[in-house]
């Protein structure tokens, strides 16, 4: 028998329901255990305690904790009940765990190791682009730093374009292993990008430094664009710290 045209919207509208419930009582407990609100080792409330405390079916708060399984924030064991896992196991890269990790008052410690985690990879990448890259690829960091500069990092649609920017540069190596962590860098850029902005304007305008690595990259010099890179990380990281001490 066909579905009927309102049946099929009731679905579609059924289904997204669910993924918004599903994802919020994810982003409530991703919270709570990145947080450290509930701590490695500690046992979530069981289901039907949780359920009934956050006023949604069974169903839907099971999915959430799959999510946060396939994170590896959680580990569910018959009879055992749901343990939150070490640290060491939660993909912290994840862009989920990053937004979680930022909606609070994040850990330094945390913070320092994704500016390291950039400086090993991007200045490399920027290297690799430069030697790598091709038309279209110096269309997309030219067009993401042109976003840039009409919106500002102080808007969604700026902090997109500089997101836009780190993608096109890990496209641009062609090296699709580094292709890869282009959501997960995108996530820390943008993160830290708001962090640094919560309580006042950014100190300094950074677009200047996206136009020196996307200027050394469009003219093939490899050893510009790896130093370009290098000094926009470590700046990046300088104006993070000042923000914390404030």
């Amino acid at each position: 028998m066909p579905i009927e045209p309102q049946d099929q919207d009731e679905r579609r509208s059924e289904r997204s329901t669910g993924r918004r419930l599903r994802g919020a009582i994810a982003h409530y407990l991703g919270t709570a255990i990145v947080s450290g609100a509930i701590r490695p080792g500690e046992r979530l409330t069981p289901e039907v305690a949780n359920a009934e405390a956050l006023d949604v079916s069974r169903s839907a708060y099971r999915e959430a904790v799959q999510v946060l399984t396939a994170k590896g924030l959680v580990e569910s064991r018959t009879k055992a009940g749901t343990r939150v896992l070490p640290r060491n196991r939660w993909n912290l890269l994840d862009p989920d765990v990053l937004a979680w990790a930022f909606s609070g008052e994040p850990d330094a410690a945390f913070i320092r190791d994704l500016f390291e985690l950039r400086a090993i990879v991007e200045p490399a990448a920027a290297r690799l682009a430069a030697a790598r890259r091709e038309k279209d690829d110096i269309k997309a960091l030219r067009d993401a730093l042109a976003g840039m500069r009409r919106h500002t990092l102080a808007t969604e649609a700026g902090r997109a374009a500089d997101r836009d920017f780190h993608d096109a540069l890990l496209r641009a190596t062609h090296n699709d292993a580094l292709i890869t962590l282009s959501a997960s860098v995108g996530a820390a850029v943008n993160w830290t990008t708001q962090f640094k902005q919560r309580t006042r304007a950014l100190p300094r305008d950074p677009v200047p430094d996206h136009a020196r690595v996307s200027d050394a990259i469009a003219a093939g010099d490899p050893d510009a664009a790896e130093a370009a890179m290098r000094t926009l990380v470590d700046l990046a990281l300088e104006d993070t710290r000042n923000a914390m001490e404030n």
